[in-house]
Order: structure tokens, then sequence, then C-alpha cells
């Protein structure tokens, strides 16, 4: 056995051995959706970021530093690399200052263990319906619509990675991938998925940073790096990439428009609910963000590195990169170990929403719904079901569509973001929102992410402003405000003269 599958083989043994042990912590729902809010803030600040950087990190975002340098000087990405990451960098920042604190207090305040069920307590108060079926209904059918793209983009990223790495069909590696992602979160339920992170992010963080440093060490430095680059572009290295002034706004704004997705992320914000105290937030947040920043330049910096090293065009698919580059600058066993650094990222994502998806329709619908006296130990079935079920129509999904890793996880994130952020921001932080306005807000927030990207506004847009190109989360996001806003308001003011 090569020292490339002995660390690959050892890596799923110790994912598999995590998820035996904590399966046996797993006698309620609220056990097995939030690890009972026993949570400490390293846990889920490894946990959240683990989850957060998926497999679009790890190859998509390198893939895309590789194949278009820092500011795409091609003007074919929607958002270039740089700006990608710097958006992601300030876009996570806010959503632990915005978020974290008062979902924890507000979510442990009402009892719910859902975003759904979050939402449907938190509105009672302005509609004084204490069962809103719709509402539910309507915000984990969008959960799952969108998260089953998501997981969907994480097996095929194992696909990738393990086909990269030991030479298999791309179906082989996706098989495995999902196969363990799925058993595991079907064994330990949320703690497994969470003290997994705490291990994946710890590979993430070693394989972003340690990689593109040794390997620019051997070429010579930063300056060597950067003398191979420029002779293929200089405007690679260039932080507009050439751009025309309105592709380059063009390309920051949906760069920001990608970090401000992070508000409305379903499977990131039960990280925060399952903090053990609301004033380990604090801790949490500054570890989250230092390790934003570690892996989000490095992410940027191994796609560069990637570049310089193997020179332009050397993959047919340039997120394959990060798998190639790992082998040919590490000996086998490391290089097996930095590339469970990828798979890392997939499986840390796609546990988390599959475990937000269950979640949803055993809580929410299940539970609420259809059965409310269900014993613990049914619904802890009922969950694992559903997860099991969700896996298979993500592993369906990924042959079925052609978009490649980065855009697939684009597209769901650009909904979960436009239908959750508003209506979570303002649940929090304005006492005036109403239900009505939620539903508008979530309904017409993924309405124009579909039509945005189904019937390629960017290519009308850019006709009447020469160079003008939106990611699909900005427009999404700014009408979700607006009805969100517009309609609680309205109704506020009926509701003030009816009261006159």
């Amino acid at each position: 056995m090569t020292g490339l599958a002995s660390g690959f083989i050892a890596y799923l043994l110790l994912l598999l051995g995590v998820a035996l042990i904590t399966s046996r912590r797993n006698h309620t729902l609220p056990d097995f959706l939030l690890a009972g809010r026993k949570l400490g803030p390293w846990v889920v600040a490894f946990s959240e970021r683990a989850s957060g950087e998926s497999g679009w990190l790890l190859l998509g975002l390198t893939g895309l530093a590789y194949a278009s340098g820092l500011g795409d000087p091609s003007g074919t990405e929607m958002a270039p690399a740089l700006w990608t990451a710097v958006g992601c960098f300030c876009g996570l920042t806010l959503a632990w200052l915005l978020i974290a604190r008062p979902l924890r207090i507000a979510t442990e305040k009402y009892g719910a263990l859902t975003l759904p069920r979050y939402l449907e307590m938190r509105l009672a108060e302005s509609s004084g319906r204490k069962r809103d079926p719709l509402l539910r209904i309507v915000s984990t059918a969008i959960i799952a619509f969108c998260f089953t793209f998501y997981v969907a983009a994480q097996f095929d990223a194992s696909g990738k990675a393990l086909a990269a790495t030991f030479g298999w069909d791309r179906w082989v590696g996706t098989v495995l991938g999902m196969g363990v992602i799925v058993l595991y979160t079907l064994m330990g339920g949320f703690l497994a998925v969470a003290w997994t992170d705490f291990i994946q992010g710890w590979l993430m963080l070693i394989t972003l940073v340690a990689l593109p440093l040794a390997a620019i060490g051997e070429m010579g430095g930063f300056g060597a790096v950067s003398e191979r680059i420029s002779a293929i572009d200089p405007d690679l290295l260039s932080l507009t990439g050439g751009r025309s002034p309105m592709l380059l706004w063009s390309g920051i704004i949906s760069g920001f428009a990608i970090g401000i997705g992070y508000l409305g992320q379903p499977h990131l914000a039960v990280r925060y609910m399952s903090l053990k105290s609301p004033d380990d937030v604090a801790a949490a947040r500054g570890i989250a963000v230092s390790y934003g920043l570690l892996t989000y330049g490095g992410a940027v910096l191994l796609g560069i590195a990637a570049l310089a090293w193997f020179g332009a065009g050397h993959f047919v698919d340039p997120e394959m990169a990060m798998p190639a580059f790992a082998k040919a600058v590490f000996p086998g066993w490391l290089a097996g170990l930095l590339i469970c650094g990828a798979l890392a990222a997939m499986m840390s994502t796609a546990d988390s929403q599959l475990l937000v998806t269950s979640s949803s329709f055993t809580e929410d619908l299940y539970h609420q719904q259809i059965d409310p006296d269900a014993s613990q130990q049914k619904l802890v079935k009922i969950g694992r079901l559903v997860t099991v079920v969700v896996g298979l129509l993500a592993f369906a999904l990924t042959f079925y569509s052609g978009s490649s890793i980065f855009k697939k996880v684009l597209f769901a994130w650009a909904g979960l973001g436009a239908a959750f952020g508003p209506p979570m921001v303002l649940c929090l932080w304005w006492q005036g929102v109403t239900r009505n306005g939620v539903l508008a807000g979530m309904i017409s927030g993924l309405v124009t992410v579909l039509l945005w990207d189904n019937l390629d506004a960017n290519a009308w847009l850019s006709s009447q402003i020469e160079g003008l190109r939106l990611y699909s989360l900005a427009p999404g996001f700014l009408v979700s405000l607006a009805m969100t806003w517009g309609v609680s308001a309205l109704e506020g003011q009926n509701r003030r003269g009816i009261e006159r």
C-alpha cells in the first residue's frame, strides 16, 4: 500500500471512529440536531469555518486563481479570485457580528432547534399565529431545494479529488465520498459533525497555508513566482486585472455580494445556536475570523503558486490543480494527508447541509405538523431517514448537472443568502418585522436569483451598460431586503391606522 493510500485510509477511519463514539450520546432530538447546545468556542468556530469553506474553496477558488490570477484579466469570471476572497472575509466577519450572539440568545429563549422554527416563534409575536405551517413549509422547501444542489457540489468535489489522487473513475470517488459523509452523519448527528469539522478544519488550514508556502520556497521565493507569472501575463498579478472600470466594479461588487451570503446560510446559523453560552460568541468570533483570513488568503496564494509551478493551461479542469499540486510538492504520505484537507472541506459542508435539511423536515414538518407527540427516538430515526434520502437525491444531481463545483455552490449560496439573509437580520434587529414581510422576502429573494441566473439577465445588463455584470445574490438580496422591510412597514402603518 502506498503512503498516499495509507494517509487517506487512516483519515477515513478516524472520521468513522469519531462518529461511532458520538453516536452513543444522541438520545434526544436536541442532541442529534444541536449537540444539546454544549459546544465550546474552539469547536464551534472551526466547525463553522469548515462548513462555510467547502470544496469550492479548496478546489473551486484555488482553481479560479490558477486559471485567471488575482484579477481575471480575461474578464470571463463574474468575481475575480482576489475580490471573492476579500468579499467572503468581510461577509463572514459581518455574520459573526450581526447574527451569532442575538441568534444564540433568541433560539434558546424560544426553544427553537432550527432556523424555520425560530422564524415561526419570533414572528408569532407580531402575527398572533402560534403555529404557522406556511412559513415552516416555505422555509423548509427553500432549504431542501438549495442544499440539494450544494451537497451535490460537495459530492462532485470528492469525486474529482479522489479521481485526481488515485486515478479512479469519478463516479467511484463520488460514491465513496457520499457513503462516508452520510454514514458518519447518520451515526453521530450534530456532535459527530461538529467534532469531525474540528479535525477537518485543522487539515484545511494546514493545506491552505503549508502547501503554497512550501511550493513558493521551492521555486525561490515570492520574487521568482512573480517573475514566472509575469512572463505569462503581467495582468494576472494585478489587483484590477487590467479590466475596464465598469468590469472591474462589477467584479468587486459581485465579490462582496458573495460575502453578504454569509448572513443567510442555515448550516452556519446552527453553529451559533450550538454554543454553550452567548458569552462564548466573542471568543469563537475571534477564532473564526482569524481562520478565515488565513484560509481565504491561502486559497488564492495556492492557485497563484500552482500557476507559477505548472504554467498556464496545464489542466483541462483547473479545479484539479490542488490535488495535483500536493502530489508534485510533497512526498506521498504527506500529499495524501493534504488531499484529505480537500476532502475535509467537502465533507464538513456536506454533512452540515444534510443535517440541516433533515432537521428542517423532521422538526419543522414531521414533529410540528404531522406527529407532535412523536417520541424522541422516533424523531431521531426520521431524521436519519431523511438524511439518506437527501444524500441520494444530491448524488443523482451530481451526474445530471454539468456545471462546475464553483458554479453549483454559487447558485445554492445565492438562493439561501437572498432568501434568508434579509429576513434573518431584520428579525434579530428590528421589532417591526412581520410574518408576511418575511414570507415576501424569502420568496422574492429566491425567485430573483432563479430568474437572474436562468434568463441570463447579465447578457441584457451588459447590453445596456457595457461590461456590467452582477452575481445573482446582489439583486436577490436587495429585492428580499426591500420586500421584507416594505411589506412589514406597510403592515405596521395599517395596524397603527386601525388602532387609531
